[in-house]
């Protein structure tokens, strides 16, 4: 029986910081990270504040150029590229076709409407904006968001509204890959549990989704693998194994008390 080959595989992955306010000091974020995503499950960066969970996602979706170390994506003709080392272009190439990434805040042009940020992210080459329209309306709608706020702009909204034009704007347009950066920590418990369905239902189509969670509930609910940090190494990277989890409920509780 042969096994499939991971949709993305982590390889030492490093990333150093020069802080030139500091003389030029370098600062290690990530060492020898290395861990590997299979096809339509969903995996959960677990560790303390500051151990380099956001960076690695960063990495991966090359917000951040790594200092090292390889991260190998299969796309869908099984062709393998290293987005460690992939040119600008062939990064904004990735991002249009098979990478989503939802960050901590949303930083929307101040001129663009909801409806129409969200709905920019869905309109093909062709233009079919109407029908781009009325997505984004029906999954700001699955997402709460009321009709009457379609017109209005998000650097006026909560920062729970903010989270959830956030994540339409991710959801709209399905990718291969999907990363997530603490997308629930603003939301209350319904709106929280509007976006689980929703995780849910990508897994069951084959998105493959990394995601850093702070409420150890979601994580127990829907990590099917997780990967634990320690001062920017793996420690651990695997099933949720209860005597692994249970060690870092504590710091998870801490964490979402702070984002609270």
């Amino acid at each position: 029986m042969t096994t499939a080959r991971p949709l993305l595989e982590v390889q030492g992955l490093s990333k150093c910081f020069t802080l030139h306010v500091l003389h030029g000091k370098r600062v290690a974020a990530l060492e020898d990270v290395s861990f590997a995503l299979q096809a339509g499950t969903i995996t959960v960066l677990l560790g303390r504040s500051g151990v380099g969970k956001s960076s690695v996602l960063k990495c991966i979706y090359r917000t951040y150029l790594p200092s090292g170390g390889h991260i190998i994506y299969l796309d869908a003709t099984e062709r393998q590229h290293d987005l460690a080392t992939l040119d600008e272009r062939g990064v904004l190439g990735m991002r249009s076709r098979d990478l989503g990434y939802v960050s901590q805040f949303l930083r929307p042009d101040p001129r663009v409407p909801t409806l129409e940020l969200v709905a920019r992210r869905a309109i093909s080459p062709s233009g079919a904006s109407g029908t781009a329209r009325s997505r984004a309306a029906a999954l700001l709608r699955r997402l709460n968001m009321p009709a009457k706020l379609d017109d209005a702009y998000p650097t006026l909204f909560s920062g729970g509204e903010q989270q959830r034009v956030n994540l339409a704007r991710a959801l709209i347009q399905p990718t291969r890959l999907l990363l997530l950066d603490e997308p629930t920590s603003a939301l209350d418990s319904a709106n929280q549990h509007v976006v689980v369905d929703l995780l849910e239902g990508l897994r069951r189509d084959g998105t493959t989704i990394l995601a850093i969670f702070h409420d150890p509930d979601l994580v127990e609910h829907l990590a099917d693998n997780i990967v634990v940090l320690e001062s920017g190494r793996v420690s651990y990277a695997g099933p949720p194994r209860p005597d692994v989890f249970s060690a870092h409920v504590d710091s998870l509780k801490s964490a979402c008390r702070e984002v609270k």
